[in-house]
């Protein structure tokens, strides 16, 4: 056997023995860094006002983070592997409550980007830290499953957390206590991981790819920018094109590196094994399909039905609910018992059976008869299919790839959850301008001109949710056809065959 399998096998027979109070901290992190993706968004019109910035410049608040977050994602899974996963994650948290104290004390506009930025870059040391700890450290199939579920619930409902703990700060206390807020978080987070976290074995030490860093880095930074300018300026846009054109490049050189470099920043083994491949391609689909929806219910809620901030962030409780019940009690119950393609493709379509009724709103819409369930279906489906997606992402890599393979989860999460926002935010408008133009004429009056406004957005909003809708049943297909991973057990057991060769894996690895 290898030096690495034995280290693997190492581990295995002799985990950690603080593994589940280490869960505490990773899960507190992972929170963190997940609310904080959404719980800006609330705060965003005051920040907006209180710091002079133009209606031109606000999207950047969000746009900066997600730029930093998923276009340094795969270097921060590497400089987990070669610096080691704990002293990564403590750094990630430290960096992170750092940059949130200058966002919140910002004085002026540039301040407030560059915090956001900083929070991206720390957050990309941070996410992969954190779910490659997890993945080494929980090897037993039904603890994994426990530890999964929670990670998976904690991945999946922590926007929805962001909404409703954004509405409070905000309208109880300042816009400012959206950053303050994540000091406590990751001071208790960094403690708790300092002394009770064991770095775990198999680190992989070779030279960092400083070509893969720059291809990988500028390529996603510049489809996620594309997309995002293209919600703002138009998919016609020359800038547009041309960024969607030098990411193609980029990326496209980065796999050919890749393939040819001997230390690789992403091993192709990771992402071209079946059940791994499958996974990064569903999830990111559905996280597409999930912030867009979180983006139109938001403005639904607020505009349409006037609730309060506060009122909006309670109305998305079901939803946190059916998440939470979805991976701890279905697919945490479920996982050693069924292959993950069962949990994840009807999960998908439970969620798809949630969006499709959410297609049939109105201004008048009661929120106990469509929404309440509606919300309900798409937690206990996204909860279900998020829970073994998580697991099987990381399961079968080599300790040493475990950074890396952690890493691509999150960047299919941060490049679907900007492809989401600004593809289906724009069929929306599309469809409102298009609503407008054909219905405005028959309103004579201010009234009648007012509900047309409103119909009109209700219009765009169903219209990109029959999309959202398309998008989850492909992200199913994808979950029944790529991924044939039996039950954790089962694939374990395979795995001892494979013992003494380089690889010491659970499921089979095809080797680029």
């Amino acid at each position: 056997m290898s030096e690495t399998a034995q280290a693997a096998a190492g581990t295995a027979q002799a985990p950690d023995s603080n593994r589940w109070k280490a869960l505490t901290f990773i899960a507190l992190a992972q929170l963190m860094v997940v609310l904080d993706a959404t719980i800006v968004n609330i705060a965003l019109p005051s920040a907006q006002q209180d710091l002079g910035i133009s209606d031109g410049n606000r999207q950047w608040v969000i746009t900066a983070y997600a730029l930093a977050f998923g276009g340094l994602l795969l270097f921060g899974g590497r400089i987990a592997d070669i610096w080691g996963r704990k002293r990564t994650f403590v750094t990630g948290l430290i960096g992170f409550a750092g940059a949130s104290a200058l966002g919140g004390a910002a004085t002026n506009e540039a301040m407030l980007l560059g915090s956001r930025a900083l929070q991206g870059a720390f957050g990309a040391l941070l996410a992969p830290a954190a779910l490659s700890l997890l993945a080494v450290m929980f090897t037993d199939s039904k603890e994994r499953a426990k530890a999964f579920g929670i990670y998976g619930a904690i991945a999946g409902g922590g926007g929805a957390v962001g909404l409703i703990l954004g509405g409070f700060l905000t309208e109880y206390l300042d816009w400012r206590w959206t950053f303050f807020v994540n000091i406590p978080f990751a001071v208790v987070a960094a403690a708790g991981a300092y002394f009770v976290i064991r770095e775990p074995a198999g680190r992989n030490r070779s030279p960092l790819d400083i070509p893969g860093v720059v291809l990988s880095t500028v390529g996603l930074v510049s489809l996620v920018y594309g997309f995002t300018r293209a919600e703002s300026e138009g998919w016609g846009d020359s800038m547009t094109i041309g960024l969607f054109v030098a990411s193609a490049v980029l990326l496209a050189a980065f796999v050919l590196v890749e393939s040819k470099v001997q230390a690789p920043l992403l091993p192709l083994r990771v992402i071209t094994e079946r059940n791994r491949g499958g996974v990064y391609l569903s999830l990111g689909l559905a996280i597409i399909a999930m912030f867009g929806l979180f983006l139109f219910l938001t403005y639904y809620l607020q505009i349409v039905k006037g609730y309060s901030p506060v009122k909006t962030g309670f109305a998305f409780l079901p939803m946190i609910a059916g998440m939470i019940a979805g991976s701890t009690q279905i697919g945490a119950r479920l996982m050693n018992r069924l292959p993950a393609r069962l949990l994840m493709g009807p999960g998908f379509l439970v969620a798809a059976a949630g969006m499709l009724l959410l297609t049939q709103m109105e201004i008048g819409s009661s929120y106990a008869a469509l929404l309440l369930p509606a919300m309900l279906l798409l937690g206990l489906g996204m909860g279900t299919a998020f829970m073994p997606a998580m697991s099987l992402a990381t399961l079968g890599v080599e300790p040493r790839d475990s950074g890396v393979a952690s890493a691509m989860v999150n960047t299919s999460q941060q490049v679907g959850g900007a492809i989401g926002t600004a593809l289906l935010n724009t069929i929306a408008a599309s469809a409102t301008t298009a609503y407008v133009k054909d219905h405005i004429a028959g309103a004579t009056t201010q009234p009648q001109q007012q509900l047309v406004q409103l119909q009109a957005q209700v219009h765009g909003y169903t219209n990109a949710i029959w999309f959202a809708v398309g998008i989850l049943v492909v992200a199913a297909g994808i979950a029944f056809t790529f991924i044939n991973a039996g039950s954790p057990d089962a694939t374990a057991a395979a795995a001892g065959s494979l013992e003494g060769t380089e690889d010491d894996v659970k499921v089979p690895v095809i080797a680029h």
